[in-house]
């Protein structure tokens, strides 16, 4: 049986869970982006893992035998210098509690991460999923949220898995400086529509002819769902059968795992 709409032209991937867990792959990669090929379909990854930069997603798909394009991979990172873009064209100064994904980001777009001692200047705080994360770090942007600096978030993910299981992601951070400063902040990746909608600007497709993938209904299916495109629940993920079949609005597709969705 085909589970993919006809009209569908294109794929928005998210990458954990659906293409891999940890360091295993799910199925056969090599064989299911053929099927994908030799459907006609064009492929976005889109993930709200900013730790990472397009180069490095594309060496570690090339690990697992998938071979794409820097253009293809969009992280959260990339969306959240996006939407800073739009906010100051001319770029500067910008507070970021993040990994190797955000700095690169903000960089390109012409922004200068500042270090902790240069905090105070900064004209916007981002936060992302942050290794060396520490409480002069914290203390800084809660500072300057405090005071009306434009705060940003790569995502609202609480937790992600590791293989000895839970640990805490962007959105468990940012909820310190929101418990101490009551401001939210705006965050780029899933489910906010602005990372589907950039994917699919990049993928050049009508929403109805795009169909996002993902195993979390929280991020992955609300988020292609807010953005207005058709959605497919994988179980090779986070989220059960049973949640995906109880959601609302409604999942259109839910399978197993991304080689039965492709056939």
């Amino acid at each position: 049986m085909d589970l993919i709409p006809s009209n569908i032209r294109s794929l928005i991937l998210d990458m954990d869970g659906v293409l891999w867990k940890s360091e295993e792959a799910i199925g056969n990669l090599p064989t299911i982006f053929a099927r994908i090929r030799t459907r006609g379909l064009k492929v976005v990854f889109a993930t709200n893992n900013g730790t990472r930069t397009p180069d490095q997603y594309v060496e570690r798909l090339a690990g697992f035998g998938v071979k794409v394009e820097p253009w293809q991979v969009l992280t959260s990172s990339l969306v959240v210098a996006h939407l800073l873009k739009k906010r100051f064209p001319a770029g500067g100064p910008i507070f970021a509690i993040g990994e190797s994904g955000l700095i690169a980001a903000l960089t390109e777009k012409g922004f200068t991460p500042l270090a902790v001692e240069e905090a105070e200047k900064a004209q916007a705080v981002v936060i992302g999923v942050d290794r060396q994360i520490n409480f002069a770090k914290m203390c800084e942007a809660t500072l300057l949220v405090s005071h009306g600096v434009p705060f940003y978030a790569t995502n609202p993910d609480k937790s992600f898995p590791t293989p000895r299981g839970i640990i805490p992601g962007a959105g468990a951070w940012f909820s310190v400086i929101v418990t101490a400063t009551n401001v939210a902040p705006v965050y780029a990746g899933k489910p906010s529509p602005a990372l589907i909608d950039e994917a699919r600007r990049l993928l050049g497709t009508a929403k109805e002819e795009t169909l996002v993938v993902g195993d979390r209904l929280d991020t992955d299916i609300a988020g292609g769902q807010a953005a207005g495109c058709p959605v497919a629940q994988v179980l090779s993920g986070v989220s059960s059968r049973g949640e995906g079949e109880a959601w609302r609005p409604e999942v259109d597709i839910i399978v197993e795992d991304l080689s039965t969705l492709v056939g």
